[in-house]
């Protein structure tokens, strides 16, 4: 599971000093502040908003669930049928009744560009046109040949900050929520992670 620091992303939102004195300048008057100063209680203040608005919150309180899962032993083709029929853009594979990887429309479409990598208009453009579809050849491969492993997850304590950090460290958009065991109580997507959003989604 996870294990980085609860701290906010405030390298994505660095400011240099032509930020600041550009700010400084918009709004007007005299302002008896140096760049530095600017600096400190920019971070001080971004810090307190983030604990805010995210830092209180578990896995468990912003998860999906039930989750939409997939078994090991299941086909491609299984996979693809079942992700399109409930609108999500990632499953979880199980095996023995544990998560065990995951499979994203991103693994389907880079499977079916083959080492040409070829992108998702280009693999449509591919098979309508009578070429060799890439999707035809897959659809006997089973979930287990195809998924992402080993699994990137947290447990239900988790805190949302360290899962956020976790989805850009690892460059995934969900991450199942499992419990000591590794059984499967839910995902948490991107948008799982948003302040005030509503219940969860899967896509």
């Amino acid at each position: 599971m996870g294990g980085t620091s609860e701290t906010p992303p405030t390298d994505a939102l660095r400011l240099d000093d032509e930020d600041i004195y550009e700010a400084m300048r918009q709004a007007g008057g005299y302002l008896d502040i140096t760049p530095g100063d600017f600096k400190q209680i920019y971070s001080l203040a971004f810090q307190h908003a983030w604990e805010r608005l995210v830092g209180g919150r578990r896995a468990s309180e912003v998860m999906t669930r039930p989750v939409v899962s997939l078994k090991a032993e299941d086909s491609l083709a299984q996979v693809v049928h079942v992700m399109a029929r409930e609108g999500v853009a990632g499953v979880p594979v199980l095996e023995n009744g544990f998560a065990v990887g995951m499979i994203s429309e991103k693994d389907v479409l880079k499977l079916m560009g083959g080492e040409a990598g070829l992108s998702f208009m280009a693999v449509v453009a591919r098979c309508l046109s009578g070429e060799a579809c890439g999707a035809v050849p897959l659809r006997r491969r089973l979930a287990r040949e195809v998924m992402s492993s080993p699994l990137v997850k947290v447990g239900p304590e988790t805190g949302v900050a360290e899962i956020a950090a976790l989805m850009a460290r690892e460059s995934v958009n969900r991450i199942p929520v499992v419990d000591q065991d590794g059984g499967l109580l839910g995902i948490v997507t991107r948008s799982d992670l948003l302040p005030r959003s509503g219940e969860g989604d899967q896509r």
